[in-house]
């Protein structure tokens, strides 16, 4: 694992030299999107997307046998769908038989309501296999079954169980938020409690203020978070409690993307 900006031209060049020539399976990447919406679809030097097109030319240097990318489900109707279209269009012309879908985490035993667009693309004459769902909303996991071990557990820096100070009054406001609700009318989905027997709402990096745990007047803790994340309890992040929500709020929930690697792994062995 190297810590590099993949922007930079001399670890471009670096991870190209590394790899060129060798039988790479898969390139998988996450790139952000808003500055297709300010750019259109000139290729004008918005730092927001550098990423995709840094990855668009390592894949054409390197031509692994899949590529797969995550992204935010309003990519798909950003620019009336053209954006899509643009990044279907540039890995075709690289000679990738590719296809896009959305996909629910909720679904994949994630007790959270997750929804990302998932790009398979391959240049080796395969099926591009999705995972089929196999849970529904009659037997999702829910808030319960991710947190409910934590709530007899007092702080644990080591464990990322760290409780956020808030004042009296918000205090106060959190208690008598019922399960579903906001604090505030225009953020319906910040600040708001999570139903306790539902799946959460999708976890975001805004330092853990979307969600309100449900049976405390309070924020949910980054180990809390992260379970419903799907990370194990033993995977610990660093860094300030700041960046430990930044990492578990980007993140793709690890059950999401392992369904994905078992659909390509299924279509690299057909």
């Amino acid at each position: 694992v190297k810590t590099r900006d993949i922007r930079n031209n001399d670890v471009k060049n670096d991870l190209i030299f590394q790899i060129k020539g060798k039988h790479i399976n898969l390139i998988a990447g996450g790139f952000p999107c808003q500055g297709f919406s300010m750019a259109g679809l000139r290729e004008i030097d918005d730092p927001r997307n550098s990423l995709y097109k840094e990855m668009l030319y390592i894949v054409s240097q390197v031509k692994p046998d899949f590529v797969l990318m995550e992204n935010v489900e309003g990519l798909r109707t950003m620019l009336n769908g053209k954006i899509e279209a643009k990044i279907l269009n540039d890995y075709k012309n690289l000679g990738y038989k590719i296809n896009v879908a959305t996909l629910n985490a909720a679904n994949y035993a994630v007790p959270q309501t997750r929804k990302r667009v998932i790009f398979i693309g391959n240049r080796i004459g395969k099926e591009n296999y999705y995972p089929k769902p196999f849970l529904n909303e009659s037997n999702y996991k829910t808030v319960k079954d991710a947190i409910e071990k934590f709530t007899t557990i007092q702080e644990n820096k080591a464990i990322n169980h760290i409780f956020t100070k808030h004042t009296d009054k918000m205090v106060d406001k959190m208690r008598v938020l019922k399960q579903g609700q906001s604090l505030y009318a225009n953020f319906s989905d910040a600040w708001k409690r999570v139903y306790w027997n539902k799946p959460s709402n999708t976890i975001k990096e805004n330092h853990g203020g979307v969600n309100v745990h449900p049976l405390f007047p309070r924020v949910m803790t980054p180990r809390e978070l992260a379970a419903l994340q799907s990370f194990p309890d033993d995977f610990i992040f660093k860094g300030s409690k700041k960046w430990q929500l930044v990492q578990i709020g980007n993140a793709v929930p690890p059950l999401l993307g392992k369904v994905i690697g078992l659909a390509i792994r299924q279509s690299m062995e057909e």
